[in-house]
């Protein structure tokens, strides 16, 4: 078998080599941790053999979405060194440190980088790519069935003509690993399933090791083993399905055969693989958090220890003749010696640049000459020793170290402390570098650069329904780039449930406009891995109130993926939605403000009409940033005028539009209620009050040119209107403009919101418009609020 693999005694012993490097670099980290030199510690000790298998046939252009054990499989594809493992450890807030993250995720969450600092692509093909770990149990599965299902796209239609350095002909493997713990999550059965459908080159490596933290096996899957209740879906003669494998964790020969065998089905063939991986141990337990003796029975103790893959790879290795005990020895004892120093390194790195902005402020408060009075403080000598007393400061004790100096020197003349004031202003600025950076785009392709174009009509332009300006919309984006798709539910042959893809899918066929099952979550994880190989989906749910199935991964992948590698990876692409106003509990979402506090890193754009949606479209495609646009529900039918270019008119992010005009008060308002706030202010106009209504269009980022303080400033008062529960948008709204804008001192009235009852909206016409606001409750509202102003020129009406 070893002869038919071509593995040489040499490639053995380097895989040996690495393996043992690993589990020291395991073993010393843990212990840095409890030194209190690192904040907390999670492993891959007990895996390695098995992660030595799985890089073996890891290709240049092929992907990882794994999890937090994988450090080996890291080290042995050159994607991560010793250093920069102890650096991530560490938190060091440098890039060139910490390649994966700057510092920002815990250690053993793994990235390559592949976008460059401008935010361009780099070559996919000539890089073993990672895409960014996240902690959330099988929160890499939807991403992982994104990845494998751009290589289905890249191979069944051109898409790889017109991204040259993205695939070969769909050729990449994408490589899952996850615990067999986190195989319970829906998230991890839901991408079986639709991986199965798809059928895509997706191989799966559950790394089984009898536990989840404390919890045993049989707590977690029926049978006790997950492939056993996977079998259903092993392909069969003549339907489709997937490759079940199993091997064990510490039989390095046999694993290799199974990895060459699984990835070259999944690779040729474009058949998912799963490869359960049994007999794995964890000898440190599951991290620092606690020590697993408190939970495995004294057998299961030694079992570990006598099944634990590096001493079986070793005595497998002595007994086949490969190497000696000595050999061996001394390769463990070098790995030892190697491990320690890349620790110290990466450890006097960080703490040098720490040192280096301590010293620099040392060196400024020296200068300042005290008077007695100030000399002589305990405050002082606090500040002072805190500074040349206690070894490796962190960036939090230097700060507050330079923020009691401040206080301590507030009644000195400015001209003595205006060095310290300048170093305070860099202080700031270099700390919001290193730690809330990017989290939206900073490239040159930011939606925030994106120029607006109005949309431009002939003098009687032709009323259509508002679906048929979305479709236009999409038919050029479909025309004129071939990087874009299509998925959702009912999106394909019937164009959509409310036909904004009407006939698209004839004309561009089924991979570009395409039908999915009922399954948000892992749409959005095909919208995110295909994003991050250079496409551009567009991922439709098919209404907000389904948005939730989703949520989890918008939130916690989606979402912090620039972030959290600070400005490494990305994945540009659109959730497309509707929501509003329309029929009942599950058909009327407007729960806004719990969506918007759960996706910063994504845009939140709230269209009132579908003019102004495809033009919003338009812009987050030229653009290298993520959306969420929120269609009217009951905007489709709607007439509006046919742009005459709908292919090129662009929404600018963040820029409110003035509706109408007024002098008495300013409405702030967004998506389907302007039209109701709009009728209100015809009839308020009619009792002598006139109302400047604007609609904000983007929540996510919100009027970034402080426009509507502008109007606070003519009117003097104010009121925030939307369907979410009271105290939420519109309690955003008004933190925006009050505090955010300082409007606060422009009020002379107290401002008031309106918004939907606290409650789903009921059934029916009647349920609507008593769940939420109505034209006569905006008329009402505000005319008591005139009234409290002129009592004898607006007369209480009740």
């Amino acid at each position: 078998m070893l002869n038919a693999l071509s593995i040489t005694p040499t490639e053995i012993l380097h895989d040996y080599r690495i393996a043992c490097e690993s589990r020291a670099a395991s073993v010393l980290a843990r212990k840095e941790v409890f030194a209190g030199k690192a904040k907390f510690g999670i492993f891959g000790d007990g895996k390695e053999v098995a992660q030595l298998a799985m890089a073996k046939y890891f290709q240049a252009g092929d992907w990882r979405a794994g999890y937090y054990r994988d450090q080996t499989f890291m080290f042995a594809i050159g994607a991560l060194t010793l250093q920069q493992y102890f650096a991530q450890l560490y938190a060091h807030t440098s890039i060139e440190a910490d390649p994966a993250s700057g510092g920002r995720m815990m250690n053993s969450h793994f990235a390559t980088r592949f976008i460059d600092g401008a935010g361009n692509w780099l070559n996919q093909l000539t890089r073993k790519n990672v895409s960014a770990d996240l902690s959330c149990t099988a929160s890499q599965m939807p991403r992982l069935l994104g990845l494998a299902y751009a290589s289905k796209l890249y191979r069944a239609t051109d898409f790889h003509n017109i991204q040259k350095n993205f695939s070969y002909k769909g050729n990449e493997v994408a490589f899952g690993t996850i615990g067999d713990a986190s195989t319970s999550e829906g998230m991890f059965f839901e991408t079986i399933n639709a991986g199965g459908v798809l059928q895509v080159p997706m191989c799966i490596s559950i790394w089984d090791d009898g536990y989840g933290i404390s919890v045993p096996q049989p707590y977690h899957t029926t049978k006790g083993d997950i492939s056993a209740v996977l079998a259903g879906f092993k392909r069969t003669k003549g339907k489709t399905g997937y490759e079940i494998f199993i091997a064990k964790g510490w039989d390095y020969l046999a694993l290799c055969h199974t990895y060459h065998q699984a990835v070259t089905i999944c690779r040729t063939e474009h058949v998912p693989v799963l490869i359960h991986v049994k007999e794995l141990t964890q000898p440190q337990g599951h991290s620092t958090s606690g020590s697993h003796e408190r939970y495995k029975s004294a057998k299961r103790l030694r079992w570990e220890r006598a099944y634990d893959c590096l001493p079986k790879m070793a005595a497998w290795m002595i007994e086949s003749g490969i190497a000696n005990e000595e050999t061996l020895q001394n390769i463990a004892l070098e790995a030892d010696k190697k491990v320690k120093v890349a620790q110290q390194a990466a450890w006097h790195a960080s703490i040098h640049d720490r040192n280096q902005a301590k010293n620099e402020l040392l060196a400024l408060l020296n200068d300042i000459v005290l008077p007695q009075e100030i000399a002589d403080t305990s405050e002082w000598s606090t500040i002072m020793d805190t500074l040349t007393a206690q070894p490796d400061l962190r960036y939090l004790d230097i700060s507050q170290a330079v923020d009691k100096a401040l206080y301590t020197l507030r009644e000195i003349p400015y001209v003595h402390k205006k060095g310290l004031l300048a170093w305070w202003h860099k202080n700031i600025r270099n700390n919001t570098n290193r730690f809330s950076s990017h989290l939206y785009s900073h490239s040159r392709s930011a939606a925030l650069y994106v120029k607006g174009i109005p949309p431009i009509y002939t003098e009687n332009p032709p009323q259509v329904d508002g679906r048929e300006i979305l479709c236009s919309c999409f038919k050029s984006l479909l025309g004129s780039d071939g990087r874009v798709f299509a998925i959702g539910q009912d999106l394909g042959k019937i164009g959509d449930v409310n036909q904004g893809f009407a006939g698209l899918q004839a004309l561009y066929g089924p991979l570009r406009v395409t039908d999915t099952s009922i399954r948000e979550c892992t749409m959005i994880g095909q919208g995110i891995g295909a994003a991050m190989r250079g496409l551009r989906p567009i991922v439709e749910i098919q209404y907000l109130d389904y948005l939730p199935y989703a949520l989890q991964i918008i939130q916690d992948d989606l979402a912090t993926l620039l972030y959290r590698t600070k400005g490494g990876q990305k994945a540009p692409m659109i959730i497309r939605t509707r929501g509003h106003r329309l029929e009942g509990i599950w058909h009327a979402g407007s729960y806004i403000s719990s969506i918007m506090h759960a996706i910063r890193g994504i845009y939140l754009l709230v269209p009132r009409n579908m003019t102004q949606a495809a033009g919003f479209y338009n812009t987050m495609m030229r653009s290298d940033d993520i959306a969420l646009i929120i269609e009217c529900l009951n905007g489709y039918r709607l007439k509006e005028p046919m742009p005459n270019n709908v292919a090129t008119m662009a929404i600018p992010i963040g820029v409110p539009e003035l509706l109408r005009v007024g002098k008495d008060v300013t409405i702030v308002t967004y998506g389907a209620m302007c039209r109701i706030v709009c009728a209100a202010a015809d009839r308020l106009s009619d009792l002598a009050i006139e109302c400047e209504v604007i609609d904000v269009q983007t929540l996510l980022p919100f009027d970034i040119h402080h426009s509507i303080v502008q109007s606070l400033a003519k009117t003097n008062r104010i009121v925030f209107a939307d369907e979410d529960v009271p105290g939420g948008t519109t309690a955003y709204m008004m933190q925006q403009v009050l505090e955010e804008q300082k409007g606060y001192a422009m009020l002379d009235e107290a401002p008031i919101t309106i918004s939907s009852k606290p409650h789903r909206p009921a059934y029916g016409d009647d349920g609507n418009y008593f769940s939420k606001p109505n034209v006569e409750e905006v008329v009402s509202k505000i005319y008591s609020m005139m009234h409290q102003v002129d009592p004898l020129c607006y007369p209480a009406i009740l």
